[in-house]
């Protein structure tokens, strides 16, 4: 019998940096990361977030379909990687990455989230690290971009940490009717700040083939 993660190779990739390790997120994780989202990301009022997912009314809901949706439509053409953060074994956040036409741009943008007991401990910057050295090392990517609200310092620094630098910004409505400034930064492979920690990734052969480029 075939096992799921020969079915879906996302299952299959792991990605361990020291205390922090990246996995797909499989139906059974959902409802950690629900409670987790539900415990607060951020401060009340506050909105880090392009997409309000966080204040949702049935979070839950809108998680689940969320990641179910992402699956459902990932194709060489379009895809999205999420995957669970856990910090010395404890589910913390999320770290992903969203693409178009990656065999032709080869660059996407990143996005995460941590509970707000994790934050500030350096745990989103390693896990950004991780997936980065992830995609620059063995998915194929020559560029990677991310961005932040003006409003939102914590999110740029550890861009900065990182080695990304300003590209430009974009005004754009974040909740009905207000405007918010975002940053937008880039990433070059010469300029990742990579970790102290080893990056060891398993099963992304698999995921190369899924994504188009040859294993």
């Amino acid at each position: 019998m075939a096992t799921l993660e020969e079915i879906w190779p996302v299952f299959g990739l792991r990605v361990e940096a020291g205390p922090v390790e990246l996995s797909a997120i499989r139906d059974d994780d959902i409802p950690l990361l629900v409670d987790l989202a539900s415990d607060g990301i951020h401060e009340p009022g506050a909105m880090p977030f392009a997409i309000p997912w966080s204040t949702a009314t049935d979070l839950g809901h809108e998680m689940a379909a969320y990641y179910w949706r992402t699956r459902a439509e990932f194709s060489p053409k379009a895809w999205t990687l999420d995957l669970l953060v856990r910090h010395e074994g404890v589910v913390v956040g999320c770290q992903g990455f969203h693409t178009r036409n990656f065999l032709v741009t080869r660059t996407g943008e990143t996005g995460s989230w941590l509970g707000r007991p994790y934050q500030g401990r350096g745990i989103g910057t390693l896990m950004r690290q991780a997936i980065c050295v992830t995609l620059f090392d063995h998915l194929g990517a020559e560029e990677i971009t991310s961005a932040a609200f003006l409003d939102n310092p914590a999110s740029r620094a550890v861009s900065r940490k990182l080695g990304y630098v300003d590209n430009g910004q974009i005004r754009r409505q974040r909740r009905e009717g207000e405007l918010a400034v975002t940053q937008q930064l880039l990433l070059r492979p010469d300029d990742l700040v990579r970790p102290t920690h080893p990056v060891h990734v398993e099963g992304a052969a698999a995921v190369r083939q899924l994504i188009g480029l040859p294993a």
